[in-house]
């Protein structure tokens, strides 16, 4: 193609479609990958508004030639959803429930509409969408039917495939078309050009009947190639929509999409069969199957093991896992309360008559850990779901590899299967991780390779075309539930013979003669092992970029820079929209650019040399930071770890070497330096707040936007002695933070209050010298990429602190974002025994009330308050697990009932939310759960948030305030 061609696409989509129009070297790059290892810059990005728009797109790219392939959540891990054509992203704005039919159990939708989100929407009625794949928080329906996705209860609901109705779609040559249930003979069929396409395809159906009945594979978890038997019209009708269903976007793009509807499951028991063999469980599958149950998961050793280093995952392997098996099966039921009591009775026999038991030795340890309650089964599938992020979380460059992940082959054989797979793999000298669907014997399972090497490439060839040859001996298949793409594409013809191939093709050409969508999948594929797609293709460079924080944990370029940044897989869990907190940006923008795994891309595709020099510090990579909050809510959600918050300070340290400190980034970073000596000038510097021409100067001035009140000043800082309280008291060191020190005192006030009157000796972190401004840790600093002024910070922090962290003194702070700045940032930035020591140390008032509660030791007279607290937890105690602490120390008040809001980011953090630029973005934060929960609660209720920015937003978006923790318990002391 062309310059002037590729230019004048661009130009008529800019001028013609309503949407996004991306054609930037970064938006390309974040559209290159999906979840596969493979890597395919686009020609350009298309996000339409429409699907009108969508369609005017496909005719402009039609006109000028381009291929197009559409996509979804981009989850795809096969290489699917990418190519060198133009991009159509459906997932933000084509997400619509069009129709609803309750009584019939159907609807209609958007491709780009999210499970998770239509299940949300049908929940009210009843209803769900019963196709339950591990990615429901990202991945979309039109993604779900081009894979022919089946999901973990696919035991009873089936695929895709058997729960789609019909689909609206439009034809490369831009013929719009309804594929529907028809008579084989046609009869119903009145339009010329459907008509033409019905009859060729059922032809090829009848044609191939008999060659379909003898190569396609006698398993449920079939989604190799077209799905030619659903062409066959000796059965009398045929659904044309079934073809469509698997096809990847290689036949037509589809508007709308009819699906069949199940009522939702009801009162559920779980049995976690343990094994001391992986063997055993395996060979166990096709006996527990004939329970009924609506799913066996399984959960592997190394699953296991992985999952216990994620601390969000650790309490739930507390509950479920007794002892150390091989292996476990996570054996479901849905039906009555007594008959999910009658099944887990006879699992349990089953086992016994199997020769398991928690007594015996060897192969036959195990036995059943049941589980009733319905937070730790959720807890359970949440961990089960995400196994594909755990078994990546791997710090080495050798990673698990999906190409042999999804043979499915069939129970009775899937005990001998796992055996010669594991023995194939030894053979190259790796091994496999292994987890999912035993109940339909197709395991994920991913050889740990390099695919930079090419030894490891080579090994990948090797173990694929004899693991398919197992497969096929088997007759099991090779696509068992993550589709063709790049990764299968080429074993088509093993796997179903050449007359079923050319049958493919032949398909692809009634639809597609000019292989104008998504070429290359499914049909005419490249090899699967050519380098040149990889994400680390054979030029790809490790980075001479030198951070500014430690990443020797990791490998690779940039003192392990690059390594962090390559553990993001592209799995997308960043995308979700609901639960946890991430990410927060991308659930007000629902932009690619502003999520966590955008971020991750750009910043590989940076450090790779890909983006050209200087890309870290170039204003595009500005713009793709600009949103991160640094909320660390992808440092715990993230399955594999990503920490987009440290990684920012990467970019803005490299940015800020290149172009320097604005002065609103002073201003910021320096707070700690000067808000003492501004204390006395609170009256007049308030005035700012009162007067709005005074607020626009400002802003002018700062870039703080007039159109809210920045926090008020206060005369008197938060002061007290250097020690308070009993003398022979058990010791700890309060930290007194910069912000609630200048404009909230009173909550180090109450925090004194409450640890003095509860007997604690509680010490005032304080510099050598009292007359000099206090002490800091750093976080305005690291906020805007000064690393070198918070490490000094720090470093002196350290040195006032050395007496009590020599001898075990807790320090104890109340501002999430300053206290743990100590347990996070503070060993990147000093790496040293002496940091650590202060990491260990670090307490949050919470954590610390908690934990001696716990122990005894914290033992005031508290009386009661108030019927209901309502808590928004501020992202850093999210993200360390810490708000079962802080609900812990609320229901040390008598009386007092917790509830916890399930917010993200409030929005505020810190100065984005005063920001001119984002101050927009922060109140769209604040609406999605926060500041409507605030706003239904009774004026009685206490409302507790622990960060100063917390407060400061549920102010100024609903006027009522919040108070911390430490408030409320000093309340109680004084009740």
């Amino acid at each position: 193609m062309t310059a002037t061609r590729t230019h004048g696409l661009e130009g008529r989509l800019r001028t013609e479609i309503d949407g996004d129009v991306l054609f930037d070297t970064f938006s390309r790059g974040r559209y290159a990958t999906d979840a596969s290892h493979y890597q395919i810059t686009p020609l350009g990005v298309v996000v339409p508004k429409t699907t009108e728009a969508a369609l005017r797109a496909l005719h402009l790219a039609r006109d000028a030639g381009i291929p197009v392939t559409p996509r979804g959540g981009g989850t795809s891990q096969s290489g699917q959803t990418i190519n060198r054509g133009l991009i159509i992203d459906g997932s933000k704005h084509l997400r619509r429930i069009l129709s609803l039919d309750v009584a019939n159990r159907r609807c209609v939708v958007e491709p780009g509409i999210v499970l998770d989100d239509l299940n949300r929407q049908l929940r009210p009625h009843g209803l769900w969408f019963p196709v339950d794949v591990s990615t429901a928080s990202r991945a979309t329906i039109g993604g779900m039917v081009g894979n022919n996705s089946c999901g973990g209860r696919s035991l009873r609901y089936g695929t895709t495939r058997d729960n789609v109705i019909a689909i609206d779609a439009v034809l490369p040559d831009g013929t719009a078309m309804h594929f529907g249930d028809i008579a084989a003979d046609l009869t119903d069929l009145n339009d010329p050009a459907r008509r033409n396409l019905a009859a060729n395809l059922i032809a090829i159906g009848a044609r191939e009947a008999d060659e379909v009945a003898r190569r396609f594979p006698k398993v449920q978890r079939r989604v190799g190639g077209y799905n030619l038997d659903a062409l066959n019209p000796a059965r009398g009708r045929v659904n044309l929509a079934h073809i469509l269903v698997g096809s990847e976007g290689t036949l037509a793009y589809s508007t709308a999409i009819e699906l069949k509807l199940a009522p939702l499951l009801g009162r559920r028991a779980l049995g976690v069969c343990h094994f001391g063999a992986f063997r055993a469980a395996m060979d166990a599958a096709q006996h527990l199957v004939t329970l009924a149950p609506i799913a066996i998961e399984l959960v592997d050793a190394t699953m296991i093991e992985r999952a216990g280093a994620i601390p969000i995952f650790r309490p739930t392997l507390e509950h479920m896992v007794r002892g150390t098996p091989a292996a476990l099966l996570l054996v479901e039921f849905a039906e009555s309360d007594a008959e999910n009591t009658r099944r887990l009775q006879r699992l349990t026999t089953m086992m016994g008559d199997l020769g398991f038991g928690f007594d015996r030795p060897g192969a036959h340890w195990g036995g059943v850990v049941e589980v009733l309650d319905p937070t730790l089964q959720a807890a359970i599938t949440d961990l089960r779901t995400a196994g594909l992020n755990i078994m990546m979380s791997m710090k080495e460059q050798r990673k698990p590899i999906s190409f042999v992940e999804d043979c499915a082959v069939p129970l009775e054989h899937l005990a001998d299967y796992t055996d010669r797979l594991t023995q194939l793999f030894e053979r190259h000298g790796t091994r496999g991780t292994w987890y999912a669907h035993a109940s339909e014997g197709c395991l994920h399972v991913r050889p740990v390779l390099n695919l930079r090497l090419e030894h490891d490439v080579k090994a990948m060839r090797a173990i694929a075309e004899a693991a398919f040859e197992l497969v096929r001996a088997y007759k099991g298949s090779h696509s068992g539930e993550h589709g063709d793409g790049i990764v299968r594409s080429e074993f088509h013809q093993a796997m179903f013979g050449p007359r079923l191939v050319r049958a493919f093709e032949a398909v692809k050409h009634e639809f597609d003669p000019a292989a104008a969508f998504n070429p290359g999948k499914i049909v005419d594929p490249p090899r699967f092992d050519d380098r040149a797609l990889f994400r680390y293709a054979p030029e790809y460079t490790d980075s001479t970029h030198t951070p500014v924080l430690d990443w020797s944990a990791y490998p690779g370029g940039a003192g392990g820079l690059q390594g962090a940044v390559e553990m993001c897989n592209n799995n997308g869990a960043c995308r979700k929209l609901r639960g946890g907190a991430m990410c927060p940006s991308y659930r007000v923008t629902h932009d690619e650019q502003h999520v966590t795994r955008g971020r991750a891309n750009s910043l590989r595709l940076a450090l790779s040399g890909q983006l050209g020099p200087d890309a870290m510090a170039s204003d595009a990579m500005a713009e793709t930071m600009k949103l991160c909050v640094g909320c660390k809510a992808c440092k715990r959600e993230c399955p594999t770890g990503v920490d987009m918050a440290r990684m920012k300070i990467e970019v803005q340290a490299a940015r800020r070497r290149t172009h320097g400190a604005s002065r609103r980034d002073r201003l910021v970073a320096y707070l700690p330096h000067y808000a003492p000596w501004l204390a006395p000038f609170a009256p007049l510097l308030n005035l700012r707040n009162r007067i709005p021409l005074l607020a626009k100067a400002a802003e002018r001035l700062t870039g703080l936007t007039a159109g809210r009140p920045l926090p008020s000043w206060r005369r008197h800082r938060f002061t007290a002695p250097a020690a308070s309280g009993p003398a022979g008291g058990p010791e700890l060191v309060l930290w007194a933070d910069s912000f609630n020190a200048a404009f909230e005192p009173e909550t180090l006030t109450a925090a004194l209050v409450v640890l003095t009157g509860a007997g604690y000796r509680v010490h005032r972190a304080q510099p050598a010298n009292p007359a000099r401004r206090p002490l800091c840790c750093g976080r305005t600093f690291l906020s805007v990429g000064d690393v070198d002024a918070a490490r000094a910070e720090m470093t002196r922090t350290l040195a006032a602190l050395r007496p009590f962290l020599e001898r075990g003194v807790p320090l104890v702070g109340l501002e999430p974002s300053c206290l743990l700045t100590f347990r996070d940032e503070l060993p990147a930035l000093l790496p040293s025994p002496l940091a650590d020591r202060a990491a260990a140390n670090a307490l949050l008032f919470e954590e610390f009330i908690a934990r001696e509660a716990g122990a005894g030791r914290f033992k005031p007279r508290l009386k009661p308050l108030a019927a209901k607290a309502l808590l928004h937890g501020h992202c850093h105690q999210k993200a360390f697990g810490a708000m079962g602490t802080i609900e812990a120390t609320l229901r040390l008040i008598p009386g007092l009932a917790v509830e916890t809001i399930d917010s993200t980011c409030c929005g505020m953090a810190g100065a984005f939310g005063y920001q001119t630029e984002t101050v927009d973005i922060s109140r769209a934060m604040a609406e999605q759960t926060l500041l409507p929960a605030i706003r239904a609660a009774d004026p009685t209720t206490i409302l507790v948030a622990d960060g100063t920015s917390c407060r400061h937003q549920i102010k100024d978006g609903s006027n009522r305030e919040a108070v911390h923790v430490a408030q409320v318990l000093a309340a109680a002391m004084q009740a």
